[in-house]
């Protein structure tokens, strides 16, 4: 733990075979500071880990963390390391680019869109308030009633500059596969 740096070091067991894969480093993210620092704290002097409880291979953690959540109320989901990390790795991805969060969690690309990325409701709510913007439009501009086709119109407004050759402005709507 660097906290200077903010930065971590956690050990990958799975990857330790690989030459200079047996740790990997990440962020202390904000979020994580304050708890990692009480259980610092806490600790007794001269601990290599911050974390000493559950360190043990045999130490079933899922269990653990089941019992945590019913005792606090929570409902608990299938795979609740899974899909924490699946959550996490869909959180950092839309903040950081690909390959900085696939070496954060240990995993490729391919792996993370296979099995970590997940579609979530906040994605169609951007969606939905964000419409598609004519090129000529700025970044953030709402689009005017001039800009938008309304799906059930019959025409369309022409976008070049200039007009249109006095046909006059409006074109028939024709169908995108033509």
């Amino acid at each position: 733990m660097n906290w200077g740096q903010s930065v971590v070091r956690v050990p990958s067991p799975k990857t330790a075979h690989h030459e200079g894969g047996d740790h990997r480093f990440i962020p202390l993210f904000p979020e994580l500071r304050p708890h990692l620092l009480a259980a610092f704290k806490a600790a007794a002097d001269g601990s290599e880990f911050v974390i000493t409880r559950y360190r043990q291979q045999s130490s079933n953690l899922r269990t653990q963390l089941e019992r945590i959540c019913v005792k606090a109320g929570v409902k608990t989901w299938p795979k609740l390391f899974h899909n924490m990390r699946s959550t996490r790795q869909t959180e950092l991805s839309e903040m950081y680019p690909e390959h900085v969060v696939c070496s954060w969690l240990g995993n490729s690309s391919r792996v993370a869109r296979k099995h970590y990325l997940q579609l979530t409701d906040a994605h169609f709510e951007k969606a939905a308030q964000n419409p598609a913007q004519p090129a000529h439009a700025k970044r953030g501009q709402a689009l005017t009633r001039e800009h938008r086709n309304d799906e059930n119109s019959l025409t369309c407004q022409p976008v070049a500059v200039g007009g249109n050759g006095g046909q006059g402005d409006h074109y028939p709507r024709q169908d995108s596969n033509l």
